[in-house]
């Protein structure tokens, strides 16, 4: 029975390290294309701050997604869940939560200046993203203020 939960173990491991390092791949990525987009407005003498807006779009959802994969490594491959306390999983769960947090603030403000650059009427999209990232803070200080106690 042990055997078998170590072999699971290494399965998931290799799982969580394989799926890590292809979204660190892909967020990477995604920012070489912001900056080769940034390169080529500048040289072919485009629009630079659309390309620059577009720019910070991708880099955000590349920062949110490289941190996601730095966070799937560090708690899934290389850490053992088993010996995780409440405490530190609990830690966790909040670091994982701030991180769309802090992404989802970032792309609606991104989104807020592209749209009040073009048209106002598409303001309305951006508006409800900052609004639900805001609620996602609220609701972070309420799980913490609920569960202070048990993290003593």
């Amino acid at each position: 029975m042990n055997q078998a939960k170590n072999v699971s173990d290494f399965i998931g491991r290799a799982v969580y390290g394989v799926i890590s390092l292809s979204l660190g791949v892909i967020s990477l990525t995604m920012m070489g294309v912001a900056l080769w987009d940034i390169w080529l407005s500048v040289h072919e003498r485009t629009l630079l701050i659309a390309a620059l807006l577009n720019a910070i779009g991708l880099i955000v959802i590349g920062m949110a997604v490289f941190d996601v994969a730095k966070f799937l490594l560090e708690e899934e491959v290389f850490s053992s869940s088993a010996k995780k306390s409440p405490a530190k999983q609990r830690e966790a769960l909040l670091k994982f939560l701030v991180i769309i947090a802090i992404a989802v603030s970032l792309e609606s403000l991104v989104f807020m200046f592209d749209a009040g650059s073009k048209d106002i009427s598409t303001l309305v999209y951006p508006t409800f993203l900052l609004i639900s990232a805001v609620l996602l803070v609220v609701g972070l200080g309420v799980y913490q203020r609920l569960t202070r106690d048990e993290a003593k």
